[in-house]
């Protein structure tokens, strides 16, 4: 902890930004976990497929999971299901990417505020080297390794913050995909029984 304190005023910011990187991990963790509906999807396919389009459509009004919200877009405007759902998809992805902006911002912000909080670590070294020249070495030295610091600092609340952010937009993708494919699914079962009602 002493170690970082040395790292001078930068760090504040960085501090900043670790703090709402591990608030928006947190939250999105929290979301995906709760959104997971597969099972969910078969079971209003199965009731739309029987004719109980009433009873599958109150069942996924109930739910927070994207996919079953689709569905129900798709299942409510029975009519043309393919645009209510593309619209609704559309909220949902957007639902889906809530926070990952700030996650990027933070990956590529935190190594540029650690490097400036470097460089000025280094400015501040070299006017000690001007003032005592280079009669105080470990002056000089120590100042340089303080301000690496930031840098190092910068780096570690960047990596921190990718690894989760890669897996939330890998997660996005698949949850995209499952919703295109359970949506297709809702189309036919909703197009079969029109067209057994026609002559």
């Amino acid at each position: 902890m002493e170690e970082l304190l040395k790292g001078g005023w930068m760090l504040l910011p960085l501090a900043v930004c670790s703090v709402t990187a591990i608030a928006v991990i947190i939250e999105r963790v929290i979301f995906f976990r709760r959104i997971k509906a597969t099972q969910q999807a078969e079971i209003i396919l199965e009731m739309v497929g029987n004719k109980r389009r009433d009873e599958a459509a109150v069942l996924a009004e109930k739910s927070v999971s994207p996919l079953i919200r689709v569905l129900a877009a798709g299942i409510v405007n029975h009519q043309q299901p393919s645009k209510a759902m593309e619209a609704a998809g559309v909220n949902e992805v957007a639902a889906m990417r809530r926070g990952l902006p700030v996650l990027d911002t933070v990956i590529t912000l935190s190594p540029l505020l650690g490097l400036l909080g470097t460089i000025i670590g280094m400015i501040d070294s070299f006017q000690i080297m001007a003032l005592s020249g280079m009669s105080q070495p470990h002056a000089v030295t120590g100042g340089v390794a303080e301000a690496l610091i930031a840098t190092a600092a910068g780096i570690t609340v960047a990596v921190i913050a990718l690894i989760p952010y890669n897996y939330f937009v890998a997660r996005i993708e698949r949850e995209t995909e499952t919703i295109e494919y359970y949506a297709t699914r809702l189309e036919l079962a909703l197009i079969l029984p029109v067209r057994e009602q026609r002559p």
